[in-house]
């Protein structure tokens, strides 16, 4: 039986309905897809599966027992739904750390019938206890991977059945990420559970193989494992299909297998697809392979589908990324799993807006920074045309012992074995900055880390050959994998946005499967400056690409500068620029997408929070996403820099304004006067050339612009409060108030000078306090407000 995903599910029904709605569809296309197979199986109703999404009904309990008495004693249980997370807020307010600990939770159950059950839970941080009954059902260990509890040895049929899971997050060196990696490790069951109803013999962990694609006629193989508890030796029969993307059959295959036990996995070829509709970037065209399993007497005993695709990745020496045989320049970001109010427990719907925003920007890659994410972003990547960088989370701590490679070896496999089938991942990823703040003596060197990653490269390749092997940040595993990214930061931890061509020409020289991840810098929304750090950095500095990282007691716009708005606009256009005029360049990944949360910056302007995203932590966009747009996305727009900028200061003759469009040509209107037509030229810096000298009067301006491309016309508009009297120096602070739709007041705190005009370049830190009873304050989000 086919069961919808949620991605399968209409994008308006999705944004009309919620989780409710879509609980009850979920139900009820169970009901019909069994009902439908049902028929086509002599009515052999205990032999067909059922999938439904387990995540209503649930309580927590914040308690670090290890005794499942103890915890069912506890009298503070609290209603949940899943996803949860226990440090939603606590991974981002003013104090240092967030809890690293266990917790549980419950739910119930009651089997009508005397079929197989299995809970499969998407993700639960870091190590997993599954109870049913008081009895132990199962456990996981490694969080960002799925894994299936079976429940049935424990349950009794028709009598309410109480299941409980203790999840902990607490800290273990010989599990990856190391804890001194830049990111959270949420704790709690942060993705979906489904509840599998499945007959005695059933079909599981179906993987699909394509091989000699360019050629035309591509080999399609699938291994398939058989789940039984009937241990008798018998004759089955296995029927397969392959669906195009229309739906129509282009490949049968039926045989008899012999089943011999408890659990045995089967080798089947397909015949040849002749010429078949390759997946792509701009035409993500997907399979699906269909398999059924029959007893000899010709009853359906189970059956599954997979989705799949076409396509081949090649890294070619010193000319770049080819997808398909040609040529194409990633373009790209990297996401981390988590929002505000939710840290990483998102939402099916949450998770799939990212990945629409993303290629609405106009990417075509995404790297899963730095552990495999929600199933969902795998489907959205899938459906919408992106490629991954799929990443096994060893992020620092460099090496440890044998209970550490168990682990990491274990995870690897699992990683590969769960996420094999899309064909939007393109590289495995090997791990970052791995040999960095070692968690075990010695455990950062190269004569121990670079074996070892000899090793993981190697099971990558007898796992899977059709993709590539890559890292960052790790120089003498370059020449290990099929890919490689050194670390450049121009313009932020070191060196000068204006040295990233020289820095792109030398590593490109060096490393001949150069691709570029991470870079970029931090933005602080609302920060503007009349004159933003130029291109050639402080004092005209000048370092090699290979001083472009993280430099401690070094000068740099990192740590020197107040992380306005205005010069990242000017960072991210420059490398913009540069990156998709170079040849043989395979392409690069700003570093991130949105702002996320993080231990180790306690000092950034928002504590303990990444502020290198291109949206705010709430999803918002910043200055910068328009920049990428601009260069990227098909979709026409016009951006008038900037919304959060509202009030300017300058002479008497005005000052300059930029627009970020992609359309052909823009026009800038000043209170309802035409400043000009510009034509929007790629090789000019800033904005393409679209920047106007706007004669600007004392107060209240309007400015509009309007874009034209192929018949098509866009604006923006923005209103500017102007003084040309330059401010003086800080004054005062003041608080104003206003009601917000909740119920809520908002507080802005202004720096004014002795005439009261604001005080633009005023960055010094202020703290607040709450000094009634009355209210709180509504922090510990992460954004800017």
């Amino acid at each position: 039986m086919v069961i919808a995903r949620n991605s399968d599910i209409p994008l308006l029904l999705q944004s009309i309905s919620g989780r409710i709605i879509y609980a009850f569809l979920m139900l009820l296309l169970a009901f019909l897809s069994t009902t439908s197979v049902q028929a086509h199986a002599n009515d052999a109703h205990m032999n067909l599966r059922q999938t439904q999404l387990f995540n209503k009904n649930w309580q927590y309990l914040q308690h670090h027992t290890t005794d499942v008495n103890v915890a069912l004693a506890q009298k503070n249980w609290q209603s949940v739904e899943l996803p949860h997370s226990w440090n939603t807020t606590d991974s981002i307010d003013p104090l240092p750390g967030y809890r690293r600990s266990a917790s549980w939770y419950r739910t119930s159950l009651t089997p009508a019938t005397k079929q197989r059950r299995i809970l499969h839970f998407e993700g639960a941080n870091m190590r997993s206890s599954v109870y049913v009954n008081g009895h132990l059902a199962g456990e996981h260990v490694g969080g960002y991977l799925g894994f299936d509890i079976e429940l049935t040895p424990w349950l009794l049929q028709e009598n309410v059945n109480e299941i409980l899971v203790r999840v902990d997050n607490s800290y273990n060196p010989n599990l990856i990420p190391s804890q001194k990696a830049d990111f959270v490790l949420f704790g709690g069951i942060t993705r979906d559970v489904w509840l599998k109803t499945l007959p005695d013999t059933f079909l599981q962990q179906l993987e699909v193989s394509t091989s000699q694609v360019q050629t035309g006629k591509p080999g399609t193989e699938f291994s398939i494992t058989i789940n039984s508890t009937n241990l008798e030796r018998r004759t089955l029969i296995l029927k397969s299909k392959i669906l195009a993307p229309d739906n129509s059959e282009v490949a049968l295959n039926q045989q008899s297998i012999e089943f011999e036990s408890q659990l045995q996995t089967f080798q089947i070829k397909m015949p040849n697809i002749f010429n078949p509709e390759l997946w792509s970037v701009d035409s993500p065209k997907l399979y699906r392979l269909q398999a059924a399993i029959y007893d000899k007497e010709g009853n359906l005993l189970d059956q599954i589908d997979e989705r799949f695709g076409y396509r081949w990745f090649e890294m070619r020496p010193h000319q770049g990324f080819f997808l398909n045989g040609k040529k194409l320049l990633i373009r790209g970001t990297h996401r981390h799993e988590e929002i505000a109010g939710k840290g990483s427990a998102m939402s099916n719907e949450q998770h799939r807006a990212d990945m629409q925003q993303i290629k609405a920007m106009g990417a075509n890659f995404v790297r899963l920074a730095h552990y495999p994410q929600d199933p969902e972003i795998y489907h959205a990547a899938d459906e919408l045309g992106l490629i991954l960088w799929d990443e096994l989370p060893w992020v620092r701590g460099g090496k440890g012992g044998k209970e550490w490679e168990y682990n990491t070896e274990r995870y690897l496999k699992q990683q590969i074995k769960q996420n094999y089938n899309h064909p939007s991942i393109a590289f495995w990823s090997l791990g970052n900055e791995m040999d960095w703040e070692e968690d075990f003596p010695g455990g950062g060197s190269p004569e121990i880390v670079t074996p070892y990653l000899r090793k993981l490269n190697a099971l990558v390749k007898m796992l899977d050959k059709s993709r590539l092997t890559t890292l960052r940040k790790y120089p003498p595993g370059a020449d290990i994998v099929d890919a490689y990214s050194p670390s450049i930061w121009m313009g932020w931890y070191g060196g000068a946005y204006g040295q990233y061509g020289d820095a792109l020409a030398a590593t490109m020289k060096q490393y001949p499967h150069f691709i570029h991840m991470e870079y970029g810098g931090s933005s602080h929304v609302g920060r503007h400056t009349e004159s933003p750090i130029g291109q050639n950095g402080f004092n005209e500095m000048q370092v090699s690409a290979q001083d472009a990282m993280n430099q401690a007691g070094t000068t740099s716009i990192a740590n020197a500068s107040d992380w306005n708005e205005s010069y990242i606009v000017d960072l991210f256009d420059w490398h913009l620029k540069l990156s998709e005029s170079t040849p043989g360049f395979a392409g690069n990944a700003q570093w991130a997408f949105r702002d996320f949360a993080t231990p180790l910056r306690p000092e950034n302007p928002i504590p303990y929070v990444n502020q290198k995203g291109l949206l705010t932590r709430d999803g918002k966009p910043k200055d910068a996403y328009y920049v990428f747009a601009s260069y990227w996305s098909d979709t026409p727009f016009c951006y008038i820099m900037s919304k959060t900028w509202t009030k300017r200061q300058g002479s008497k003759n005005g000052r300059p304004v930029r627009v970020y469009c992609n359309t052909n040509t823009a026009e800038l209107f000043l209170n309802g006067q035409s400043l000009g037509v510009k034509k929007r030229d790629v090789t000019i810096f800033p904005a393409a050339g679209l920047v106007w000298e706007v004669p600007f009067i004392k107060g209240a301006n309007e400015l509009k612009v309007i874009g034209k491309i192929d018949n098509k016309v866009v604006e923006d508009n923005l209103k500017v409060e102007y003084e040309p009297t330059p401010h003086g120096k800080l004054k005062r602070v003041e608080l104003t108030y206003s009601n917000l739709e909740d119920g809520s007041l908002l507080i802005a705190a202004e720096a004014l000078d002795e005439d009261g005009l604001r005080v633009l370049n005023f960055n010094e830190r202020a703290f607040f306090s709450n000094l009634t009873d009355s209210g709180f304050f509504s922090t510990h989000q992460g954004t800017p407000t």
